[in-house]
């Protein structure tokens, strides 16, 4: 017990250390000025050229969702995750000790060159995360959670990262096993969080051009503005467009629907009406009586 509480602790200071580390050393690998970065970009391009031209600059909830994009990054991991998910790690490799494993890889791509490395890591992360967002439509206790993603009325890219803290929980513990087992590292995760960061912003974006025959492999603003949709097919009433970074899986698994060109269409969730407004009250929603103000599973 002794040793999990002391890689809990040592958790809140080495993420606290690498976090200001982070803002006050800017280099080549820095996740605080890429998010800055990107985010920046991406507004620069709403404001150039908006798809939804009758849309305020700074939309409903701009500030709110900015602020989302650094808590959901950086301050969720110092304040708790980075603590509990190191614990969890340890716990997990001791308890396949017992069993006599001490390696759990299954597939090693270390000799394999780096594009390939990248490139299947990037494919296998997005796949596992286009199931679990299937997951978090299907089950009506994640979409409890799912909401606070969902609530979004004016889509912009920083609308990306608004997202309750449970799905960070929910993702991460789906995607360990597998991820661990082709040796996945935190060096080698850079490159493609930068991507995927990139293509999420991308997605949410008021801003949009056309793909051509790469919108069947890439998500895209005109292709996920009907994930967010408040009216569905009625046939789907769990969803449609899961695409994370790729909308390849959502053509292979029937899960893509264009009706029409949705700039303008309403966003949202059957009882967004009800829906909490404020940063603490949706971080806190989704447990207990709370739900019960809007139920309707999308």
């Amino acid at each position: 017990m002794e040793k999990y509480l002391d890689i809990f602790f040592n958790g809140y200071k080495g993420y606290a250390n690498y976090l200001w580390s982070e803002i006050t050393h800017p280099h080549l690998k820095n996740y605080f000025y890429w998010l800055v970065g990107i985010s920046l970009f991406f507004f620069a391009l709403e404001l150039i050229k908006p798809w939804r031209k009758d849309q305020p600059r700074f939309r409903k909830d701009f500030w709110l969702d900015l602020f989302y994009m650094f808590f959901n990054f950086f301050l969720f991991s110092l304040i708790i995750y980075n603590a509990v998910s190191n614990v969890f790690v340890n716990f997990f490799n001791d308890f396949l000790g017992v069993f006599g494993w001490s390696n759990i890889v299954a597939i090693e791509i270390g000799s394999w060159a780096v594009w390939a490395q990248l490139l299947f890591m990037f494919v296998l992360r997005d796949f596992i995360q286009w199931w679990v967002h299937r997951l978090l439509h299907w089950s009506p206790a994640l979409w409890e959670f799912h909401k606070v993603h969902h609530s979004v009325e004016q889509m912009g890219f920083a609308a990306h990262l608004r997202y309750h803290w449970m799905e960070t929980i929910v993702y991460r513990i789906v995607e360990y096993l597998p991820l661990a087992m082709i040796g996945f590292g935190i060096d080698d995760f850079f490159i493609v969080h930068i991507i995927s960061l990139s293509i999420g912003h991308f997605n949410h974006s008021n801003f949009s051009f056309n793909l051509g025959p790469l919108k069947y492999i890439f998500n895209n603003p005109a292709m996920h503005i009907w994930h967010h949709a408040y009216d569905l097919p009625k046939d789907r009433k769990y969803g449609i467009n899961f695409g994370i970074s790729l909308s390849l899986w959502d053509y292979l698994f029937g899960t893509a629907i264009i009706p029409h060109n949705g700039r303008d269409i309403r966003l949202g969730f059957p009882g967004l009406e009800k829906f909490p407004k404020h940063f603490f009250s949706q971080e806190f929603y989704g447990f207990g009586r709370n739900k019960k103000n809007s139920n309707t599973i999308q």
